[in-house]
């Protein structure tokens, strides 16, 4: 087994790039002359990098399919502020030739001690409804096992094994926050559903080798899955609010705030607008953090721009530690 020498991080402008790389995406294209080419995106732990294929695309294609790790033979340009690798030669690697964590970017923090995080915040919550069900949960082993490895994004914000987990603890502690400083709130409602607002996204993603969305995700979706979760283990736990049950429902269904973002609902309730804003917070401020730290142009003081955030992002010129 071979370790890793070159990290994506680590590759600049005009270098030589001999080293294995996990195909996050493969495309064939055609160029305005109808040549074929191939996009490539490439990853490892610490990041991914553009790749393209220019001479014999077609005869390429058929040596290796996304999913799979490649050694590439190739150099390091920049295009529109951006390294992208031009590669001549390439190999398909087996998985045992490798150190497979190389290749998966996972959350910073100790799982172990999130999680534990997590069940403090689960034994707080002291509504007797609402303590049931979140042990309902937590005591599912099929589910403890996914709520820990899941994403929470494929291509936004913690997009790591580990990082629903990451970004859950992160909201309940700010819900936590919250909940102390407005009055008039339900802090075991507030918490538990800062819990549960993402469940759904256990089975939203396929995250074995890239992350991917699975068929329900994709037909589906995971606030809709959350919902049918929550009620499939609400019809276990006797004599459930009928009230309480809506309100949890409703925070679910409404915490990305807006229709066009995927909310059935808008918040209605203090509880449900106190979570979206929580949630929209700390995934654009993980957004923001990647984006930064991933940036390694170091002549300056802006990030390429940010398509979805439709912006350019400032990286100051006061050091900081944006790592996620």
């Amino acid at each position: 087994m071979k370790s890793k020498s070159v990290y994506v991080k680590d590759i600049k402008t005009g270098d030589k790039v001999s080293e294995v790389f996990l195909t996050a995406e493969k495309n064939l294209a055609y160029s305005q002359k109808g040549s074929p080419y191939l996009n490539l995106r490439l990853k490892d732990k610490t990041g991914e990098v553009d790749g393209k294929i220019w001479e014999n695309a077609l005869v390429w294609d058929k040596a290796f399919k996304k999913g799979d790790l490649i050694r590439i033979q190739a150099r390091a340009l920049v295009f529109k502020n951006t390294i992208q690798l031009s590669i001549i030669e390439l190999k398909k690697v087996e998985d045992g030739e490798v150190e497979l964590a190389d290749y998966f970017p996972v959350a910073k923090g100790d799982h172990a001690e999130m999680f534990a995080r997590i069940l403090s915040y689960v034994e707080q919550v002291r509504t007797p409804c609402l303590s049931a069900l979140l042990q309902a949960f937590f005591r599912d082993e099929a589910i403890v096992s996914l709520f820990k490895r899941a994403p929470a994004a494929k291509g936004f914000h913690h997009v790591y094994i580990g990082g629903l987990l990451e970004h859950t603890l992160s909201v309940v502690r700010l819900l936590d926050q919250a909940a102390g400083h407005y009055a008039g709130i339900n802090r075991d409602l507030l918490i538990a559903g800062g819990i549960l607002h993402d469940i759904g996204k256990i089975y939203e993603f396929s995250y074995e080798r890239i992350v991917e969305y699975s068929d329900p995700g994709r037909l589906v979706g995971h606030i809709v899955m959350g919902v049918e979760m929550v009620d499939a283990k609400i019809a276990t736990i006797a004599d459930f609010p009928e009230q309480m049950a809506m309100e949890l429902r409703h925070l679910i269904l409404s915490h990305h705030g807006v229709l066009e973002y995927g909310s059935p609902k808008r918040p209605k309730t203090l509880e449900a607008l106190i979570v979206h804003y929580m949630d929209d917070l700390d995934a654009k401020v993980n957004a923001f953090q990647a984006y930064i730290h991933d940036a390694r142009d170091e002549e300056s003081d802006w990030t390429p721009y940010h398509r979805l955030f439709d912006r350019y992002i400032y990286k100051g010129r006061t050091p900081r530690d944006t790592e996620p």
